[in-house]
């Protein structure tokens, strides 16, 4: 019984370090070519590791191109979307799991229905509409484009979040004296702090990385984001591989290590909030 079981625990092991290298090989790639000198991008055969390592494509990315602005572009539009999805999302969620009214499971179900449609199939009348309201190439645009197909997902996982805090507690906070909004504030919202972060990390991740709306909606270059800027290097008369891994580089070493710092929250969020405790 211990051979096959210590042989099937080895397999997985190393199905799970095959994947690993799998997945993490594209990223040493791109931080090695980032690293290395024109001559050595284009070298045959090439070397996973560069013989005379350089800062000078990371130098460049800075100094040519406007990516400090795309950068704060996409992080301002990213925050903003994750506040306003979690301002609408958890209030609503609340609601739906607290008050009972005709229709709300029907309510829930069409909410989930919503995010069953992929963003590119709403880009024409949403375009339409901005251009309406007149805040065509804008932030704002941006914003009210993620937090469209961001909120249904957000508000069906915050509700089943909410669903598993014991309404028993929050009672005792009413019977203790407390309104309705001190009892949310400090019994409920802390319970479901993990379910909130793993909400606000889709959210940003989802807004951060999105190419689609911020190419039909933003035309300055001042208000570009780093997907579409990004995007532009590849127009260039000749293509600047070197700046091109170093803006990739830059792009995706923040997102990592912030994913890895909170991927606990998002781990138990998403447990949590599936389970009805």
């Amino acid at each position: 019984m211990r051979y096959p079981r210590a042989r099937r625990a080895g397999l997985l092991y190393l199905g799970g370090l095959a994947l690993l290298v799998i997945g993490a090989f594209p990223l040493f790639w791109m931080l090695s070519t980032s690293l290395k000198p024109s001559a050595e991008i284009f070298a045959t055969p090439p070397r996973l590791v560069p013989a005379h390592p350089t800062l000078e494509n990371f130098g460049r990315l800075f100094s040519d191109t406007r990516f400090l602005t795309f950068f704060r572009n996409s992080a301002l539009v990213s925050l903003a979307t994750v506040a306003l999805t979690l301002g609408v999302s958890a209030p609503g969620a609340y609601g739906l799991t607290r008050f009972a009214f005709a229709g709300r499971e029907k309510v829930a179900g069409l909410i989930l229905t919503t995010y069953m449609f992929a963003p590119v199939m709403i880009i024409i009348p949403f375009y339409i509409l901005v251009k309406e309201l007149g805040i065509v190439n804008t932030r704002l645009a941006l914003v009210l484009s993620y937090t469209t197909f961001c909120l249904p997902f957000c508000l069906w996982l915050l509700r089943a979040f909410f669903e598993s805090i014991p309404l028993e507690l929050e009672e005792a906070a009413l019977v203790d004296g407390a309104g309705r909004g001190r009892a949310v504030w400090h019994v409920v919202l802390p319970l479901a702090l993990p379910g909130l972060i793993a909400a606000a990390i889709f959210t940003f991740i989802l807004a951060y990385n999105d190419f689609l709306f911020a190419l039909v909606l933003i035309t300055s270059e001042e208000l570009k984001t780093l997907p579409v800027g990004v995007n532009d290097l590849f127009n260039a008369t000749i293509v600047d591989w070197g700046m091109i891994m170093a803006a990739g580089v830059m792009i995706t070493v923040p997102a990592v290590l912030f994913f890895a710092g909170v991927q606990r929250y998002l781990v138990q969020g998403w447990g949590a909030g599936g389970v009805k405790g």
